[in-house]
């Protein structure tokens, strides 16, 4: 039986002000209306969460964030992820200083931020470019294979790369990103600048200028031990102009060009596959709740919605009001080689709601879905404001598994500010996605998770 922890006796006096310390996740009015002699707040917590993990074999593309590398880690397994993109063109090109003749180079441009890898940072390791032949379509899953999209025999540039700035200059040391440039055929550069003089329409659209050029393949091509999240990725054009000073002599003035860029707006896809180490499937196999991320394992949970409502409904009384639903879930790292982390942020959404809920794009309702942040310092993802999806099943005659069961997946959170004049800035969530980028675990302890429900009730 459900025990109650706490239940306090105000009088009417107090009654308003007892009712309307709640979570702020939650409605600020609820309680309002236990107004007469008496009341009760009531805070119960022993429910029962069950769950176990399930597989998470594909993610849809939803991300300007590429991924690219390998690792092999005991406790993990292995991951290697590799990307193809398309390009949005700059819709003028600087023909009044550049020419087809002082055209000198073309670089494709990649910045990872410091801290978006897994692994070592000093690990030699080696990418390919290739140029794809058939146009990249949408949707589009991690699963894709790029075989039939290009020809081995169009190899755009190669290189042998580190993410580290060990013996730079102390100016490169602290920048924010490290860099990795690759060489690109000049002849490429000089077809880009063609195409603009004989075709600008061709750089009005990114789709127009995909079928000129369909976009890039980006191979791991030899190595391990390093997954790096790119956060942008430009080609660069190098041109120069010659003139003479005051005095006669030759002057040679160079500039350069970011004219083809990959946006939100393109098509791009991270090709990801993932093996599980024997280790962590066998924790997996003997009952384990594991996340594994952006592809491998998500967790379904059951949540007891109908052992709330039914204790509710057993104790609420004639009159009553729903002040609080929410709970916490224990989370523990993973040991392993490369010190893979815990997801930041955490969705929560119905099972048979998730394909839809990143199909449509679509942020939380505090009905269906839900998300948290990772609280590091007491090591739970706590999901708070379940108010409405309480009152949405009370609401129904037949509650159903669909009604209650969920996915938890790792996703990426984006935010935004506006400005409120006098009242400062406002941040609200612009956007959810499936979470893309370098991998993540952790273990979830569902028989540990602690549901925290409260209500306030008529007493006299």
């Amino acid at each position: 039986m459900t025990t109650i922890l706490n239940a306090i006796r105000i009088t009417a006096a107090a009654s308003m002000a007892a009712v309307m310390i709640i979570s702020c996740d939650d409605s600020a009015n609820v309680g309002s209306s236990l107004v007469k002699d008496e009341s009760e707040v009531v805070i119960a917590s022993d429910f029962t969460i069950s769950g176990h993990t399930v597989s998470n074999p594909k993610v849809p593309s939803r991300t300007a964030t590429q991924v690219l590398g390998r690792i092999k880690a005991d406790d993990y397994g292995v991951f290697s992820s590799d990307f193809v993109t398309q390009f949005m063109p700059s819709a003028t090109i600087d023909t009044e200083k550049m020419t087809r003749q002082n055209i000198d180079s073309l670089k494709l441009l990649m910045f990872v931020p410091k801290g978006s890898l897994v692994g070592d940072s000093l690990a030699p390791m080696g990418l390919e470019v290739y140029r794809l032949n058939k146009q990249l379509t949408a949707p589009i899953f991690s699963n894709f294979n790029p075989e039939d999209y290009y020809n081995p025999a169009d190899k755009l540039g190669e290189k042998i790369y580190v993410c580290n700035a060990l013996g730079a200059t102390d100016s490169i040391k602290a920048l924010s990103y490290r860099l990795i440039d690759v060489k690109m055929p000049d002849e490429l550069a000089k077809e880009f600048y063609d195409l603009y003089i004989q075709n600008p329409q061709a750089y009005a659209y990114p789709s127009e200028f995909a079928r000129h050029f369909p976009g890039i393949y980006v191979k791991n091509s030899f190595g391990s031990g390093r997954v790096v999240a790119i956060s942008n990725t430009m080609m660069r054009m190098y041109y120069h102009v010659t003139s003479t000073d005051s005095e006669g002599k030759e002057k040679i003035e160079k500039y350069y060009g970011n004219y083809f860029a990959v946006t939100p707006e393109i098509i791009l896809n991270n090709n990801f596959s993932y093996e599980a180490d024997a280790s962590l499937q066998a924790r997996i196999d003997n009952g384990e709740t594991i996340i594994v991320a952006p592809v491998g394992r998500d967790v379904e949970m059951i949540f007891p919605i109908k052992d709330v409502i039914d204790y509710y409904q057993a104790n609420s009384g004639a009159l009553a009001v729903i002040n609080t639903l929410a709970f916490d879930i224990p989370a523990e790292a993973i040991e392993n080689e490369y010190g893979i982390e815990p997801p930041a942020d955490m969705l929560m959404v119905l099972s048979s709601k998730k394909e839809q809920f990143f199909q449509n794009n679509e942020l939380t309702d505090n009905k269906t879905s839900f998300y948290c942040s990772y609280d590091a310092a007491n090591h739970r993802y706590r999901f708070s404001g379940l108010r409405d999806y309480l009152l949405d099943m009370l609401k129904k005659d037949n509650i159903t598994p669909e009604d209650y069961t969920f996915t938890l997946t790792p996703v990426v959170v984006e935010t935004e500010s506006s400005s409120s004049g006098y009242y400062g800035s406002t941040t609200y969530v612009s956007a959810i996605e499936p979470y893309v980028g370098a991998p993540v675990m952790v273990k979830l302890d569902l028989s540990k998770a602690n549901v925290s429900f409260s209500f306030s009730k008529q007493t006299k």
